[in-house]
């Protein structure tokens, strides 16, 4: 096995610990955007989930972004990268004058060329984007891009594993209290 595809299959197993050991998703997240940019030597890249409302894009994760890009203002899902909703990868060679870009001149103070965003599947829905930022225009190798398809495959999966999680704590919760009211209902009467 070549160099670069036993780097690739380091990362998918780092991932794949990290969220066979964390049921919380951000950290899975985390761990994706770094190895992003770690191995595909970009500048940097995000993943951005849909907010409950459908709206708005939120930064769940990044690496390689200053605060201030990050915090730059709300992410609009019609004004930014709009194709990802219906399963597209999109690359955007010029960050700085293309029109499905939000903040161009925020990218260009970030030194931000050009960015691919992927969607992130939860089953057959589209719950977020991973967005890869590239200081200056390249291309992506069929080896990368399949590296990017899986990371964003396993950033689905460690989302649904912790949000099953959290609905069973919730539910969980909820047959406790209920027991314990019922206990007291009885013991009153």
């Amino acid at each position: 096995m070549q160099t670069k595809e036993m780097e690739y299959l380091k990362s998918f197993k780092d991932v794949c610990k990290k969220i066979n050991s964390s049921l919380d998703y951000g950290e899975v997240l985390d761990v994706i955007a770094e190895n992003t940019v770690r191995l595909l030597g970009v500048k940097a890249c995000s993943i951005y989930l849909l907010d409950q409302d459908r709206k708005q894009w939120r930064v769940s994760a990044s690496h390689g972004l200053s605060d201030a890009y990050i915090r730059k203002g709300p992410i609009s899902l019609e004004k930014s990268i709009s194709e990802c909703l219906t399963g597209t990868w999109v690359w955007i060679p010029d960050a700085t004058s293309d029109p499905r870009i939000q903040y161009p001149e925020k990218a260009k103070r970030e030194g931000i060329a050009s960015i691919l965003s992927v969607p992130i599947y939860v089953r057959e829905n589209i719950i977020g984007v991973l967005r890869i930022y590239c200081s200056e225009p390249r291309e992506f190798s069929d080896l990368d891009n399949e590296f990017i398809s899986g990371l964003t495959d396993l950033g689905g999966i460690g989302i649904e594993n912790a949000r099953m999680y959290d609905h069973l704590k919730l539910d969980h919760e909820k047959l406790i209290r209920d027991v314990h009211q019922w206990f007291e209902f009885g013991q009153a009467h």
